[in-house]
């Protein structure tokens, strides 16, 4: 069994020849898997170079019904043989499977009917369009002014001079967003030399050790008023509600930058948005086109330091400190990530200088424009998990972080692309530094 699979219409086809036995089968349930990304919630099955068909076909057909039923979307055969329909029959399969003459009349079928309800809803308001990037604007439900958290000292992670009197300790149930250095251990000494990169979703802590692994970890507890406790060294947590959520929409298959999605959010806030400080907490939710990302390699300790007193960051150090993940593309899976955008044009006349460098350093590994922005973005891949815009965006993240098939977890670089995304944004008016 041989199967090609092809677009049309936003719709995935397989093309299948030979038979589908059970070994066929379990070669298209494989190619199947293959071919759907996240975002995908139609599949059409053209057979018609398939003479033969067993119940091994049958239940691949049944499994993919299901699955993309549960991905709010359907799923159709096509060309379907004189031999394989006498079998769909016996089964009682042409009653509930969806079989159209060919590929292109299940396409057509497939459009026509397909809708969008986070494009046509009452609440959606406006639209806008900036620099190419389309968002659809949709409004949150603001409760009290959204601030910034800041737990420990950034100077004290990018000079390497953390001490154990800097690492915090935070239950799981303080923070639904943070980012920024942790560790999870027995003790405060047990966590330290393991301090890396982390974010916090909704009761999850994901984290890359500093063990020389390269490997993230993670865990959602049960009761996130147990008394395991997250070590932090610096955090950044936000406090308050979502004032908006956008959708985006890219037609272009490479997708839209970070950098880009969040020029088109300041843009328009500046327009629209009363008390805009130039300052947002940012979570997406959303389809991978591209991925960039970096992680610290070393816990920034004291006994660690550079010589000099100088940065991790600077030129003569940065790549014993600073891992560069370009290699991973994970193309069409999911990303779930939370951060804090700096719009330069505005910022600075709402907050003193001193004030905003706790929330940000320049990353030499970007290449983005640092002359309008700073961005500081954490996010996690995962797996399997159907993206649909129409779902509520809290929800879905601590369904996502608790049921996903988790993938990895890195520091996000601006270049970092999505074809599409649910964004929630907070427009912060304080930022509070916490002893």
């Amino acid at each position: 069994m041989e199967a090609r699979s092809g677009r049309k219409d936003g719709v995935v086809i397989l093309s299948v020849s030979g038979r589908l036995d059970a070994f066929g089968a379990r070669q298209l349930e494989l190619c199947a898997r293959d071919a759907l990304s996240d975002d995908d919630r139609d599949l059409v099955i053209d057979i018609g170079g398939s003479s033969y068909l067993s119940s091994g076909g049958l239940r691949v057909f049944s499994a993919l019904k299901k699955e993309m039923k549960r991905r709010n979307g359907r799923f159709a055969l096509a060309a379907v043989g004189e031999y394989p329909k006498k079998v769909l029959d016996m089964a009682g399969f042409t009653q509930v499977l969806d079989i159209f003459p060919d590929a292109g009349s299940a396409v057509s079928d497939i459009a026509h009917k397909r809708k969008n309800p986070s494009l046509s809803g009452e609440l959606v308001y406006k639209k806008i369009v900036a620099d190419g990037v389309q968002l659809t604007i949709e409004p949150g439900r603001i409760l009290a002014p959204s601030v910034l958290r800041v737990t420990g000292n950034l100077d004290n992670v990018l000079y390497s001079r953390i001490t154990e009197p800097d690492v915090k300790q935070k239950k799981f149930s303080e923070v639904t967003y943070s980012l920024g250095l942790g560790a999870l251990g027995a003790d405060v000494k047990d966590a330290m030399p393991l301090l890396g990169e982390m974010i916090t979703l909704h009761g999850s802590m994901v984290w890359l050790p500093t063990d020389g692994n390269n490997t993230p970890d993670f865990l959602t507890p049960a009761d996130p008023e147990s008394n395991v406790p997250v070590y932090t060294g610096y955090n950044i947590t936000l406090d308050g509600q979502f004032a908006e959520y956008f959708t985006l929409e890219s037609e272009d298959p490479r997708g839209v930058s970070i950098s880009a999605l969040y020029k088109a959010i300041f843009s328009s806030a500046r327009d629209r948005v009363r008390d805009y400080t130039g300052l947002v907490a940012v979570v997406i939710w959303g389809v991978i086109a591209g991925f960039a990302s970096s992680g610290i390699k070393k816990a920034p300790l004291a006994t660690a330091a550079p010589p000099g007193g100088e940065s991790i960051m600077a030129p003569a150090h940065v790549h014993d400190w600073l891992a560069s993940d370009a290699g991973k593309s994970y193309a069409g899976d999911t990303l779930v990530s939370f951060g804090i955008g700096i719009d330069l044009k505005t910022s600075p006349s709402h907050f003193r200088p001193e004030t905003l460098s706790a929330l940000y350093y320049a990353n030499p590994l970007n290449t983005g424009a640092a002359q309008e922005m700073y961005l500081h973005n954490h996010g996690v891949v995962f797996r399997n998990t159907p993206y649909d815009a129409s779902l509520d965006l809290n929800a879905q993240v601590k369904k996502i972080t608790t049921d996903g098939e988790f993938v990895d977890m890195r520091h996000l670089l601006d270049s970092t692309r999505l074809r599409k995304a649910k964004i929630g944004v907070a427009y912060i008016q304080d930022i509070i530094r916490n002893a």
